[in-house]
Formats: structure tokens, sequence, C-alpha cells
């Protein structure tokens, strides 16, 4: 009580100065708004931005947990401290020693994520003069589970500022980016950081380190794999539950799925947008698998090996699925008609897999292929709402005959 009493007399001693922002936002984060409505009508609901993002934010914790362990997994085994697990429940994964070291590794990308952009919303927000938004709830969250494992802190602290500064405050904030601010961060470190950001050393932990070395480890992803017409030695069960190296939180399908799923439920996530970007990455996929099988491109192309990859083996490799579910969904920067949202995530599920295929050198072409749509989302609305417009005045017009 004391403390809420401290930070109440706080808010009020700095009400209208630039500061009340800052201690407005920590108040709110701590406990309930005190303030309440008198008289009119006032439509009564539980949802709000702050609910919203904690909504999303549980979706993410299942796989920033398997993040952590699959972190220590993929160590050990390129180590040959252990055996590659057969089973999901075989305790070679499930055990503490993988989980200690994704602690160790993925806990400080979250603080950073958090620390270095909650300053910087803070900072807007007192020089503006409005309230804290609550939009990098989310973005904070994010963006430590499309990283690699081993990415340097600094660079992370400085992608995070670009981000938040570049892809949402010079639009004026939450609701008016035009484009997602995770992979705006994600961009940022590709092109300013491209030899943390691909390759085969960097989604194992210490491979980096021990690269040159005699006892140096490989981590190379399943799509760089397939990009040198390589052939990969995990099932499909190891693909689709996500014993496999990759970015921290995007390599479990299902525990994507789960959170999918749970987004569906409580009606924040679309699923119209999840729905049609893997039918439009599936497209993409049966027209290349069409295209080796008759002959067309033969193994002495750069491009078999990824245009001969079963369609559905696209959606569970890579980064297909959480950029699907956690990224496109953003309801901020996709499309807001109904059937915008099915153009919208269709081509998104079509453009990721031909960049995958057309350029190896980024066979994560689904941040690429969102920040892309972003930009067209808008479009593909106007053209939508134009139109139904139409049908409408033809509709009128045939009445009025």
């Amino acid at each position: 009580m004391g403390l809420k009493q401290n930070l109440h007399n706080l808010k009020e001693k700095y009400k209208g100065t630039k500061m009340a922002p800052a201690f407005n936002a920590i108040h709110t984060f701590l406990y309930l708004p005190n303030e309440t409505t008198h008289g009119g009508t006032h439509v009564k609901a539980a949802d709000d931005l702050k609910r919203t993002m904690n909504v999303v934010i549980m979706s993410l914790i299942p796989c920033l947990l398997f993040g952590m362990l699959n972190a220590g997994y993929q160590h050990h085994v390129a180590t040959g401290e252990i055996e590659r697990v057969t089973s999901f429940f075989s305790g070679n994964f499930w055990n503490f020693d993988n989980f200690w070291i994704g602690v160790v590794k993925i806990l400080p990308l979250v603080i950073v994520s958090y620390g270095v952009g909650l300053i910087v919303e803070f900072i807007f927000a007192v020089i503006k003069g409005h309230e804290v938004e609550e939009g990098y709830l989310v973005t904070g969250m994010l963006v430590p589970l499309i990283v690699p494992v081993d990415l340097p802190l600094w660079m992370l602290a400085v992608a995070v500022v670009f981000g938040v500064v570049i892809g949402k405050e010079v639009f004026g904030g939450t609701g008016m980016n035009i484009l997602n601010p995770a992979l705006t961060i994600r961009a940022f470190l590709f092109f300013a950081y491209p030899t943390w950001m691909s390759g085969d050393k960097v989604w194992v932990h210490d491979a980096v380190a021990r690269a040159g070395q005699a006892d140096a480890i490989s981590g190379e992803t399943i799509l760089g794999s397939y990009a040198q017409n390589q052939e990969v030695s995990y099932s499909v069960a190891d693909m689709f539950f996500g014993f496999i190296p990759g970015s921290v939180g995007e390599t479990s399908t299902f525990l994507i799925l789960l959170g999918a799923a749970f987004l569906i439920f409580t009606k924040i996530g679309s699923w119209r947008i999840i729905l049609s970007t893997f039918v439009g990455a599936a497209v993409m996929g049966l027209i290349f698998n069409a295209i080796t099988s008759s002959g067309i491109i033969t193994e002495s192309s750069k491009f078999y090996g990824l245009m001969s990859t079963q369609w559905w083996q696209h959606l569970i490799i890579g980064g297909l699925a959480f950029g699907a579910v956690f990224m496109a969904t953003d309801p901020v920067t996709g499309s807001q008609t109904n059937k915008g949202k099915w153009i919208y995530g269709f081509l998104i599920g079509f453009f990721s897999i031909m960049i995958r295929v057309f350029n190896p050198a980024y066979p994560e072409g689904v941040f690429l292929a969102i920040l892309l749509m972003n930009v067209f989302a808008p479009t593909i609305d106007h053209y939508v709402v134009q139109g139904n417009v139409k049908k409408r005045l033809k509709r009128l017009k045939a009445k009025t005959a």
C-alpha cells in the first residue's frame, strides 16, 4: 500500500509536466487505473490494448521456453555430448543442462530487447507529451525469438533503437506505423550485420567462437543445406516439433500452431491471414515441385535443392509458420478488410517461397515478404473497398433502371 501511495503521490506531483507520461505508465503497469467514468453511456468491454498485448505474449511463452531448451540441445548435439533425440519425450532434450544454456544465452536477449525498447518509448513519450504506448510489449518478446542465439547484445540494442525509432516512432507511434517493428529490427540486423544473421555458424551456441578451431562445430539450418543441394538427416518429426537449428523461437511448428489456435480462439489473430499464408506457400511450393518433376530444372541448377523440396516441407521449416502466425497477423500493418486479408496472406506465403528458392542468400524470405506486403496492405484494402463500392453502385443503378 505504501508503494502504491508513493507512486500515486509522484503521479500527482508531476501531473501536467513532461515527466507525467513516464509516471503514468509505471502506475498503470503495476496497478489498475484509478480513474472512473461518471454519467453518460459507455461501452463496457474486457479487452484493451494492454490486455491484447498480454494475450499475444502468453501465446509466445511456449515458443520461448522451447527455444531455451533447443538452444542447449543443439549445442550439446553439435559438440557430441549427447545423441540426437528419436522421441519427443526423450530425456536427451528435456534436461536441465539444455535449459540452463538457453536461459544464460536467451534471457539477456529478452532483457536487452525490452530494456532498450522501453527506454526509447519512454523518451519519445516524454518528448511528445503523450502516454507511453503498450505496442512494444509484443515487439519486445518477438525480437529475441527471431534472432540467432549468440547474437551480440550490443548489436541487438542498436537494432532495437533503429526499429523503434525508424519503424514506428517516425510514423507517429503504435497504430500509425506501416512496417512491423520486430521485422524492421530483424531486417536491420540482417543487412547491417549479415555474418551474424546467416551462414552455418550462427544458429548453434558456441559455433562462431569455435570457427577455425580443431573442434569447430557446424549449425547449418535445413534451409541452408537445401540451398546448397545437400541432403539433411532430420526426420519430419524433428522438423515439426522443432528439434532443428534455427532462430530461437521459430523451430517448433507444433508450438507455433498451438499459439495460432490460442490467438484465433481469443479473436486476436486473423485465421484468414494465417490460413491464406500457408495456402500461398503451398501453391508456390507445388509450382516449383511441378517444374522439377518436369525436368525443366535439373540437379545441376543451384535452385534445384530448395525447388525440389516437397511443398508441405516448406511449411514446417524455416520461419514461415512463425511469420504467418505472429508477424503477418499484426493488426496495425496487415490488411483490415476480410477479402484483403485473404489476398494479403496468400501473397506473403507465395512470395516467401519464391524468395527462399530464387535467392538462396535469403532462405528466410518470409520476413522480406511480410515487410513487402506491409507496404501494399493499404493498397489492397483500397481496391477491395472500391470494388465493393462499384458493386453497390451497379445494384443501385439496376434497381432504379
